[in-house]
């Protein structure tokens, strides 16, 4: 073995441990950054080829790999818009020229223009309801846009669905006089109840809903604007029903059978669509069990609510909710394997695989929980005696290349 080979393997191994101290000084220092998961220094031998009754000495490589997958404690907050995933999956953000990250830091707050942004500057994505129910995109990032809630804009629904559930009086008889979607003064009918809807521009509109039994097992709904009825009494209201609808119950069973839904169009409104399938008929009076029309007045936003599975609810100060945003998560194949960039943040290299979108509590993805940030996974204690551990291999290696250097001395010297 020469002596400036030797010297060579004390360096490697210097900067080796050199490698390992920087990476316990990185996991000390960002013990309490939220969602930062520690680094490690991996070593691997270096061999260099020798010859008989030589040997060459070689080294040490280091690889530094960073422990994503494992998750850090959790720490409840006060505030909705921290956000942290329980098991696995990464929250997708953007920078400000609009690339995608994953990260798993969610101390959100809103900005200036009502947008998530987390403490390194990086913007929460979702999927919008704006257009429907959302769909994950499974193998990229489109679709994706920035949460941006601002609670200086009302917004007005207009209703488009809702569900009557109840029950109608068996032993009920036919009226003698005209159905009441005859419209005809001398209407008559058995039970009677009201609905509120609103139209496009908030506007509540209050909606008769009648229920005539026509036989046996047999009944007609009828649906009308209060505001049309005659003056002092119901009918006939101006325009007449909006919609009417008959149904047909099991006498056996009392469930309804055949179509339960009624649509009509609100009055300056939208079409809505109201579901009649939790209707019964049994031996009891008329009661209602439960009404929900959805649509909401002119408001502004009170309050945000985020849900395990990741829908962002405004509430409105009438007391209504209403879906803005569906945050997903993101995974890859080896989570350890993601190239970490400043930040706190990742992207998917050639050995983490390829970025996965799905939602929360599907599949292997976990669970989103509101008003709780993770705490990075750094154990303190047991980076104080990495710390000790690599001086104690620097200074062993120094000796090392001090031996060496001493030999060399020695070999210099001979001539003398």
């Amino acid at each position: 073995m020469s002596l400036y080979g030797m010297m060579r393997t004390g360096v490697s191994g210097m900067n080796a441990q050199a490698n390992r101290l920087s990476t316990t000084a990185d996991n000390i220092a960002n013990s309490d950054t939220t969602g930062y998961k520690r680094s490690s220094a991996e070593f691997s031998t270096l061999i260099m080829p020798g010859t008989g009754g030589a040997y060459n000495s070689g080294g040490v490589t280091t690889t530094i790999r960073s422990a994503i997958n494992s998750q850090g404690v959790m720490q409840y907050t006060t505030s909705v818009s921290d956000l942290a995933v329980n098991g696995d999956g990464f929250f997708v953000v953007q920078d400000a020229g609009g690339t995608p990250y994953l990260t798993r830091a969610g101390s959100f707050v809103p900005d200036a223009q009502g947008r998530l942004v987390n403490a390194a500057g990086y913007q929460l994505m979702a999927y919008s309801y704006a257009n429907g129910e959302p769909a994950a995109t499974a193998n990229g990032f489109e679709g994706l846009v920035p949460v941006q809630i601002s609670d200086q804009q009302m917004t007005a629904t207009p209703s488009t669905a809702g569900n009557f559930s109840g029950n109608l009086p068996a032993g009920a008889t036919p009226p003698s006089g005209p159905l009441p979607s005859a419209n005809d003064p001398a209407s008559q009918y058995t039970s009677k109840t009201s609905l509120v809807a609103y139209d496009n521009l908030g506007n509540k509109k209050l909606l008769d809903v009648y229920f005539t039994n026509t036989g046996t097992g047999a009944w007609q709904v009828s649906v009308f604007d209060q505001s049309k009825a005659t003056p002092g009494t119901s009918f006939p209201y101006a325009g007449g029903a909006l919609a009417s609808q008959n149904l047909t119950f099991d006498t056996t069973t009392g469930k309804l059978t055949g179509t339960g839904n009624i649509s009509f169009t609100v009055p300056g409104g939208s079409t809505l669509n109201l579901d009649l399938s939790k209707l019964t008929q049994l031996g009891t009076g008329f009661t209602v069990a439960d009404a929900k029309v959805n649509g909401n007045a002119p408001s502004s936003i009170q309050k945000v609510q985020i849900g395990q599975d990741g829908v962002i609810y405004a509430q409105f100060e009438d007391g209504s909710t209403k879906a803005l945003f569906k945050i997903p998560l993101a995974d890859v194949q080896s989570p350890d394997n993601l190239t970490a960039m400043p930040g706190n943040v990742y992207v998917q290299s050639t050995d983490s695989g390829a970025v996965r979108i799905g939602f929360a509590n599907e599949g292997k993805l976990g669970s989103i929980v509101s008003g709780a940030l993770e705490n990075s996974n750094v154990d303190i204690a047991e980076e104080l005696t990495n710390m000790i551990a690599a001086q104690r291999s620097y200074t062993a290696n120094s000796k090392v290349f001090q031996t060496g250097s001493d030999l060399m001395d020695v070999l210099v010297n001979l001539k003398r």
